[in-house]
């Protein structure tokens, strides 16, 4: 009987033993068959990135009739995110709201015919330059306005806190109830067209599309050389150089197979 208990302990080990060795081996073979989660540059899942734009501004970013965001700003941003194996998602969020819906990193970036500015960049990082804008100034056929200064005693409507608002309250002054800041570029031209304001002062692209779509207005487009080049930059949060680094990768790459030119129609600088 002393015998028998002794060889029993040792037989269970070994049954034990190749239990382990046999569940290793199996084990082994289904993890090798599993790809692993990751970003793009790892060869795992693509990283989906969470883009905010204000979809009132076409030609450049607006709704289609199915609700769907459509551009411009939006094919460039899908040409970029094609180039560096990403996915983007776009929120339509608007304009004043985009500004710390990026800074709270509530969307990864911003695209939204944003012009890259001194004072922008203090509290916001650019990627390089993708397009080129100026700004024009909308009056009515019969108008007597032929250049920027003839704004002076106007009263002006623009859009909100654009670069159009800016060079208008620099020739008007910040406080001129003169100038009627509308939330949207199209209600800013509205208040034109009801007569609440003389001009209407917007970027090229916005202003001549509007004309297009609406030969019926019986309006026209002033060019003045006091207007300089804007140029448009991609918005990351402030500090987020991983985010600067993948977009501005991506936008030398649309630059160098022609892919933005494509887009946009001309060369940028």
């Amino acid at each position: 009987m002393k015998k028998g208990r002794r060889l029993w302990p040792l037989g269970f080990l070994l049954v034990c033993l190749s239990l382990v060795l046999f569940g290793c081996g199996t084990g082994g073979s289904e993890n090798a068959g599993k790809k692993e989660e990751g970003t793009a540059s790892e060869g795992g899942e693509t990283k989906k990135l969470i883009v905010g734009t204000d979809a009132t501004y076409a030609p450049m970013e607006s709704m289609d009739s199915s609700g769907n965001i459509v551009g411009i700003d939006i094919d460039i941003v899908k040409a970029i995110a094609e180039e560096v194996g990403v996915e983007v998602e776009f929120k339509n969020i608007g304009w004043e709201p985009l500004f710390p819906a990026v800074k709270n990193g509530e969307v990864d970036f911003a695209v939204s015919s944003i012009t890259i500015t001194d004072d922008r960049k203090k509290e916001f990082d650019f990627t390089e330059p993708y397009y080129i804008a100026k700004q024009v100034i909308l009056v009515p056929e019969d108008s007597d306005i032929t250049k920027f200064k003839d704004l002076k005693d106007k009263k002006v409507s623009v859009q909100i806190n654009t670069t159009g608002h800016e060079v208008v309250k620099g020739l008007l002054g910040n406080t001129n109830s003169n100038i009627i800041a509308a939330e949207t570029m199209p209600l800013a031209i509205e208040e034109m067209l009801n007569g609440n304001a003389d001009t209407s002062v917007g970027d090229n692209s916005v202003v001549n599309e509007y004309l297009k779509n609406n030969p019926d207005k019986k309006l026209k487009v002033i060019e003045d050389d006091s207007f300089e080049k804007e140029y448009y930059g991609l918005m990351v949060k402030k500090g987020n150089q991983e985010i600067i680094d993948l977009l501005n990768e991506g936008i030398e790459k649309i630059k160098e197979n022609g892919k933005l030119k494509e887009i946009t129609g001309f060369d940028v600088e």
